[in-house]
């Protein structure tokens, strides 16, 4: 608790960039979610592309990404903007965050070559499935490890710069993402069923 309250009295709350930042923090997987459901149920993406699934999911990879950029650079600006304290001695406030960052990187960026563009960026919603389920690094060392990553890569911003704030926000990255996850991870759960019941009742009418 001394250390949770210590944190929070080195927060400067009077900054707008911090507001901006939990709201983009918050907005993007939140709306990625709406935006994925309606296309699932509505096809209205696809429609937008001539009835190209593909390249309806390409055009939200991109706005996933583009907004990802905007969070990010949110953050560093957030950052850039709250009072700076000593967390970690020497050496370990260099090394620590650069861990952090490569392993969280490698996280995201390995999920992305496992999943491909339709894998990562929601493709299932749009009706691009998988053939089957990833199970190679990093899906066998961690269930989420595009979310874990990301989340890894807040901790190390905060713990380079020394903005204890941060580690506030990293902790609110977290919750987002638990809470993302307990929608998003159901929905997919029901599309690959949905799949495999349709699959097996056209085997029965063969």
């Amino acid at each position: 608790m001394d250390f949770v309250s210590g944190l929070l009295s080195s927060v400067d709350w009077s900054k707008d960039s911090l507001y901006l930042s939990l709201f983009a923090i918050a907005f993007n997987p939140t709306a990625w979610n709406i935006v994925a459901r309606n296309e699932y149920h509505n096809k209205t993406i696809t429609r937008l592309f001539g009835g190209s699934s593909k390249y309806g999911c390409y055009f939200l990879a991109v706005m996933i990404f583009g907004f990802g950029l905007i969070r990010d650079t949110l953050y560093e600006r957030a950052l850039s903007e709250q009072p700076r304290h000593t967390i970690l001695p020497e050496p370990f406030k260099v090394v620590v965050p650069a861990i952090l960052f490569l392993l969280g990187q490698t996280f995201v960026i390995t999920s992305t070559w496992a999943l491909g563009i339709t894998g990562t960026f929601l493709g299932d919603y749009f009706g691009i499935l998988m053939d089957h389920r990833v199970e190679g690094f990093p899906f066998n060392v961690l269930r989420d490890p595009m979310y874990v990553g990301s989340t890894m890569c807040f901790a190390a911003g905060a713990l380079w710069y020394e903005r204890p704030a941060g580690l506030l926000i990293t902790l609110y990255v977290h919750i987002v993402y638990v809470i993302a996850l307990r929608f998003e991870g159901p929905f997919t759960d029901m599309i690959y069923s949905t799949r495999a019941a349709n699959a097996s009742n056209a085997k029965k009418e063969l």
